[in-house]
């Protein structure tokens, strides 16, 4: 690895700007965005097709990507969420990439890193105390246990967390009620600090979370409590963007960690201003499918930066198709071609997704090792013939950037253009206009079905004015549906919305879409079980 001073000279980043965490890891302060012009870089976002549970390979092509780049001598930045260790000692490990197109050091980026998520954590639960003790002393005026809508989180899966009681014990103990946890990723803060555009504009957004309710509808805020300083205290140094690097020593700034399934699933909006204003091209990551964090990255993130990327690059595998066509997961490593076309209709999807904003789509076929010639040639068959400006086999992670030049060659073409972005919803339309727009053009379901809760939530949003927010959509990654068993492109089906939340200060609504869980649980294996620290020192079992 090269020292993090060596990285920022790279990009022209002066010195005085980087506060090093060591030699390998440094914040830059905002600072360094002062006198920079704007937008000079292109912006690429990856996303990519339906995956299997254990993933298809964004972040490794993200990576691979920009170590293609490298190649080519040109200068780009990939921009990362922060890794969140639920997942991480989880069903997925580590967060960095693989093989050779990794972002470094990826045992310290994975566990802690600088920081950031913990303060994340710790101003949310700190807001939970600070909330239950204005109940609890009445300073709220109709401000009740049964008002309470801030829950707490945990940066651990665990599944016995997610419905609980608290305040047992009597009354010194109390608000007595039922709550929950969320995971870390799932927090409005985390939200928030990804999307915010400065510290006045975090402390703005902070300001306007609302925490319940009173017994008349009225809402309660943070501005309401007077504590936003507090939280202020806990972030301060949460909006300078981390910077790394990946294995072939180009800069990557990893900041924020929004969850893609029940977040908006976006790295932060100060970290791509940051890394547009100092390079070529900017590669950065929307989780999961592009019917979840490309789509919220377009309809919420774009939006409220202004930042519209000139393409995107869609991840599909050979492996996933085969998934989608009905092999067993056991099976997915078996050469079988036919299971490959059957299951072509989930990419044709995601293309469609794609071009449906308006951007170049390139599909990144993520090579891995049991592909066969016959799979390969059938995946790029179905890309080309359902729109795709190109469909290029990737190969970062056996080769790094050296298996990456095509790709990125290929983005470069694709960006030659400033695209005519579109959208599947104006913000003057209904929430439920909204929402049918993206069950109809990103579901491709016919009908949108609502709760009665949902329906009593919407109305109260509504009467506050809240209407006109985008629309965050929590739902299963393993289906274009709202159903993890659908796979392929399911259509012509009605998508329930069992409950909405209003993320205020984050700037959207909140909706969950079937049963979905805001804190994960761990599997049959945690990852967890097979990680250690060696002799040396070293943490093993990441990857």
């Amino acid at each position: 690895m090269l020292p993090i001073t060596q990285i920022a000279d790279q990009l022209g980043i002066a010195q005085e700007h980087l506060l090093p965490y060591g030699r390998h890891k440094a914040k830059i302060s905002l600072e360094a965005l002062e006198g920079r012009q704007e937008n000079q870089g292109r912006l690429v976002v990856v996303t990519g097709i339906t995956p299997t549970p254990a993933g298809e390979g964004k972040t490794t092509t993200s990576v691979g990507l920009t170590q293609g780049f490298g190649k080519l001598g040109r200068k780009a930045v990939v921009t990362l969420r922060e890794p969140t260790l639920g997942p991480i000692f989880g069903i997925k490990g580590g967060g960095t990439g693989g093989g050779l197109a990794r972002v470094v050091p990826e045992d310290e980026i994975n566990i802690h890193f600088t920081g950031d998520a913990h303060a994340v954590a710790s101003a949310h639960n700190l807001l939970a105390a600070l909330v239950d003790n204005a109940v609890f002393r009445g300073q709220v005026p109709g401000f009740h246990p049964t008002g309470i809508q801030w829950s707490r989180v945990t940066d651990a899966s665990d599944r016995s967390l997610r419905s609980i009681v608290t305040g047992l014990g009597g009354s010194n103990n109390s608000p007595l009620r039922e709550t929950r946890f969320d995971i870390v990723s799932a927090s409005e803060i985390m939200a928030i600090l990804a999307l915010a555009a400065d510290p006045e504009d975090l402390r703005n957004r902070l300001s306007r979370i609302v925490v319940g309710f009173t017994d008349s509808g009225e809402p309660v805020s943070v501005e309401d409590l007077g504590v936003v300083g507090s939280l202020m205290t806990l972030l301060r140094d949460t909006t300078m963007p981390n910077m790394v690097q990946t294995l072939e020593g180009q800069p990557s700034l990893i900041h924020a960690g929004p969850f893609g399934n029940i977040a908006h699933g976006c790295s932060s909006i100060i970290g791509d201003k940051l890394a547009l204003s100092y390079s070529d091209f900017v590669i950065t990551e929307a989780g999961f499918g592009s019917d979840l964090g490309f789509e919220k990255f377009m309809h919420i993130k774009t939006r409220q930066s202004g930042l519209n990327p000139r393409a995107a690059v869609l991840v599909a595998s050979v492996r996933a198709l085969k998934w989608h066509g009905g092999a067993n997961r056991r099976d997915l490593a078996t050469p079988n071609p036919e299971a490959v076309t059957a299951g072509g209709s989930n990419l044709v999807h995601h293309i469609g997704i794609v071009k449906g904003f308006g951007l170049p789509c390139v599909v990144a076929i993520n090579r891995f090792g049991t592909d066969s010639p016959e799979e390969l040639d059938a995946v790029r068959a179905i890309a080309m013939e359902a729109g795709a400006d190109a469909a290029v086999e990737a190969d970062g992670f056996a080769r790094g950037g050296d298996g990456m030049t095509d790709l990125a060659q290929a983005v470069v073409e694709a960006t030659e253009n400033i695209p005519n972005v579109t959208y599947a919803y104006s913000l003057d339309d209904s929430v439920e206009q909204k929402v049918l727009g993206l069950a109809r053009q990103v579901y491709h379901a016919d009908t949108v079905t609502w709760s009665a809760e949902a329906r009593r939530s919407l109305r109260r949003f509504e009467a506050q004015g809240w209407g006109d927010l985008p629309i965050c959509m929590a739902k299963t990654h393993l289906s274009t549906s709202h159903d993890p068993t659908r796979r392929g492109s399911p259509s012509d089906y009605a998508f329930p919305i069992a409950d909405i939340r209003a993320s205020v200060g984050a700037g959207f609504l909140y909706a969950l879409a079937g049963r979905i869980e805001t804190l994960p649980g761990l599997p049959t294996r945690p990852r967890a079980m097979d990680m250690d620290v060696s002799p040396e020192g070293e943490v093993i079992g990441l990857s």
